[in-house]
């Protein structure tokens, strides 16, 4: 009698795990027909042990297998586990998806940041002027115009005059106080009026930081009568700011 009672139970228990497997659509995420197959395979005595006491059908049938998961088979909690994957899959994927949005990011502010860091046409002008004679010195080797030119300007700016040295900087980020520096040569004037100056003044003039200014600017012209003075003077646009600053106190008042 009691053996007969016993499997009335189990038996009992065993039609409340196939009706919970014959209702999936009433669960949150229904099992699969390979699902419900493995549960019942590898649960028959997991739910008898954990879960004979729940109404067989609906969702809380799975449920309390779920909370018993620590108590149950490896087969059964594998199969159990099987159910709960596809609703854990599209969580995983949209995690993945919110790093890979988040790095497209830098990438679309790199070309902006790069852009930044290109010379003003005021810089350029300011390196050329200011750096007329340092150029053949450090960097004959390296073509003129473009980046290279700037960059070995920068690589070799322990060598450089400190007017040069100073329009690099500027150019190459070297915040407003370089840029306040490269101001000056962008706005110099086009030409200086100079007074009357004695051969000797002549003579200290291009003998000066306007050496190279002459040799550069002013190659051409014939010495004597302070005509090369003067394409300095008609040339002050394009000069250095050193010799600049030699022409400024013989400018006419």
């Amino acid at each position: 009698m009691i053996n007969a009672l016993t499997r009335a139970t189990r038996l009992s228990a065993w039609l409340a795990l196939a009706a919970l497997m014959s209702t999936g659509p009433a669960l949150s995420q229904a099992p699969s027909q390979a699902q419900r197959d493995a549960i019942k395979s590898q649960c028959r005595n997991d739910y008898i042990a954990h879960c004979s006491s729940v109404p067989p059908g609906g969702e809380a049938s799975l449920q309390c297998l779920q909370k018993n998961m620590a108590s149950l088979g490896p087969g059964c909690a594998s199969a159990v586990k099987a159910v709960e994957a596809p609703s854990a899959a599209p969580a995983a994927a949209k995690t993945d998806a919110a790093p890979a949005a988040t790095a497209a990011k830098p990438a679309e502010t790199a070309a902006p940041k790069a852009a930044a860091g290109k010379p003003s046409n005021a810089q350029i002008s300011a390196i050329r002027s200011a750096c007329r004679s340092d150029y053949p010195k450090v960097c004959a080797g390296v073509p003129t115009g473009g980046a290279p030119a700037l960059q070995c300007l920068e690589k070799n700016k322990d060598k450089l005059s400190p007017a040069c040295e100073k329009a690099v900087a500027a150019a190459g980020g070297g915040g407003a106080a370089g840029a306040a520096t490269t101001a000056a040569p962008a706005a110099a004037p086009a030409v200086i009026a100079l007074r009357p100056l004695r051969p000797r003044e002549e003579i200290f003039v291009l003998r000066s930081a306007c050496g190279a200014d002459v040799r550069s600017i002013c190659g051409g012209v014939q010495p004597g009568g302070g005509r090369i003075v003067q394409c300095l003077a008609t040339n002050a646009g394009s000069l250095s700011p050193a010799c600049r600053e030699v022409l400024a106190p013989f400018a006419a008042r």
